[in-house]
């Protein structure tokens, strides 16, 4: 069994990532668990009085936590009702990235599945920066990153965006092999680079990926570094039709380029398919 972890705010945007999941693994056996975190924000606690204030207010938001996490599980079991789906609510008051790596352990999970919009709603942000501190953080599981109101669409093109400057093994890519094999997709791989042809190094990885990918259809497809990745990025996945895009994550690699905040509020590009990233050992 599947075991996928969404983490809630319980807007509408939180909602969606949630449903998308459950339509994306619409015919495997899976359990979600459905995480809220909150805070308790009290002043430092100095008297009985205090301390009694700050029990009432945990108390508070953690009754109001668990009553929409129920609320939630209701919504998505009937919106879900002809799959083989189990749900269950987790309410922490602790903070969301620490929490998630917690329960990624703890509960054996297979992938986090998350909103990608902000709480302001900017449509140049590339992400919303609980998404960004998540992906930034995670340890050992991939992040599928949906975007707000998404609706489920097939990902029959999913694109690959790689400089191969680093050597993938195919337990690493497994998350986004497990995916094209679910619907037959072809793996579009985008080459962002800085030279004209590949080093060495860039040929051996890139003929150990083909290796890894000559059970699915595949094609190879060159972006410049040097150009706008905002206009680099949409460009590929209008032309392309892409319907899911998919990065690994790790030191100096471009999905930690495009993910540390100067850059993200630069390249004013919003992410509008949903992105899998995939953390791998540094």
């Amino acid at each position: 069994m599947k075991r996928i972890l969404v983490p809630t705010d319980f807007s509408n945007n939180a909602y969606s990532a949630l449903f998308y999941a459950t339509r994306l693994f619409q015919h495997q056996d899976c359990q979600f668990f459905i995480l809220n975190t909150f805070d308790v924000k009290t002043p430092l606690l100095t008297s009985r009085i205090d301390t009694s204030k700050g029990d009432l207010l945990y108390q508070q938001l953690r009754n109001e936590s668990e009553e929409k996490l129920t609320e939630t599980k209701h919504s998505i079991v009937r919106d879900t009702e002809d799959f083989n789906h189990t749900f269950e609510g987790i309410s922490v008051s602790k903070k969301l990235p620490e929490t998630i790596n917690k329960t990624i352990k703890s509960k054996h999970i297979d992938m986090v599945v998350m909103g990608t919009k902000g709480v302001s709603g900017v449509k140049e942000v590339f992400m919303g920066s609980n998404t960004v501190k998540v992906i930034q953080k995670i340890e050992g599981c991939p992040i599928l990153a949906v975007p707000n109101e998404f609706d489920f669409e097939r990902p029959i093109e999913i694109a690959f965006a790689t400089d191969f400057r680093r050597f993938y093994s195919k337990e690493e890519i497994h998350p986004l092999l497990e995916i094209a094999t679910l619907y037959g997709s072809a793996i579009r791989i985008m080459h962002v680079h800085e030279e004209e042809g590949l080093d060495e190094v860039q040929e051996h990885n890139f003929k150990k990926l083909k290796e890894h990918l000559k059970d699915h259809t595949y094609s190879t497809h060159w972006a410049s570094r040097f150009d706008n990745k905002a206009d680099v990025i949409k460009a590929f996945i209008d032309k392309m039709n892409i319907n899911m895009i998919s990065m690994l994550h790790y030191k100096h690699s471009f999905m930690e380029t495009i993910t540390q905040e100067p850059v993200v509020k630069k390249i004013g590009f919003q992410a509008t398919i949903p992105f899998l990233v995939i953390p791998v050992s540094r």
